[in-house]
């Protein structure tokens, strides 16, 4: 389900789920926590990529696996999520996400964890976390606003709309949009040029802009832990996997 491979001094990471459109499932995240831990360790890489196969992204999280049945559960759930996040924005190395087709939810997060987002100009991204009863998580409560701005965000977060690219570049959602099926290509000539780079200041810098995530992250694990056992998540799952509108009642 997760691709390593290298090019250079860059390693690509390639979510690989086709069957569930590249969603980031438990076990998944686990083989990119052991993967991005391998990189981090790794002084011959300079940069990493990642993208997802068969023309998606990642359509975030596997709402078929969402089974939390009580606090423990959820708080156990973004301990790995939270391991992961904080691993990419707080690694030394800059992180390129090649996004085709659509970044949806936590894929959207994973996007934006990331430090610059190359996107193909058919790419679509979505928010999504409302029409299953959640808030958003996969950190896109700090790393969204510090993009686009509070406002913005707000847009995003609040209607739950897809967002083409091109929209997404003027707001600063993405950062450069390229031919559709070129992303990944696009995103290796960037990296390539962090393998001239000093590394020592690429990785002070990003943890200047790592503060203020780990409060951000306790307050979306106890908030999202809570909406999990909710009876409008409960509603709004069972809405989606039975592709019709849901029935929201604030419960």
């Amino acid at each position: 389900m997760l691709r390593e491979e290298r090019a250079g001094a860059t390693a690509i990471l390639t979510l690989d789920r086709p069957e569930r459109r590249n969603a980031l499932a438990m076990e998944l995240r686990t083989a990119l926590i052991a993967a991005v831990d391998r990189i981090e360790a790794d002084r011959e890489i300079r940069a990493v990529v990642v993208t997802g196969a068969n023309g998606t992204f990642c359509a975030g999280g596997d709402i078929t696996r969402m089974d939390a049945t009580d606090l423990a559960a959820g708080r156990e759930r973004f301990r790995l999520s939270h391991r992961l996040v904080k691993m990419i924005v707080e690694s030394s190395k800059p992180f390129i996400a090649a996004v085709e087709g659509w970044a949806v939810g936590a894929g959207l997060g994973l996007a934006l964890c990331c430090d610059t987002v190359v996107a193909a100009d058919t790419a679509r991204f979505m928010a999504g976390f409302g029409k299953i009863g959640l808030i958003a998580d996969f950190a896109l409560l700090h790393t969204l606003p510090r993009r686009i701005g509070e406002g913005r965000a707000r847009q995003i977060l609040l209607y739950n709309e897809p967002m083409g690219a091109v929209v997404g570049e003027r707001i600063g959602l993405v950062d450069h949009v390229v031919p559709d099926g070129t992303a990944l290509d696009f995103a290796l000539q960037r990296a390539a040029v962090f393998a001239d780079s000093a590394p020592l200041p690429i990785a002070m810098t990003k943890s200047f802009f790592a503060r203020g995530l780990a409060d951000a992250l306790e307050q979306e694990r106890n908030t999202q832990s809570a909406m999990f056992l909710t009876a409008d998540h409960t509603e709004g799952k069972a809405a989606f996997l039975q592709k019709r509108p849901a029935k929201f009642r604030g419960l």
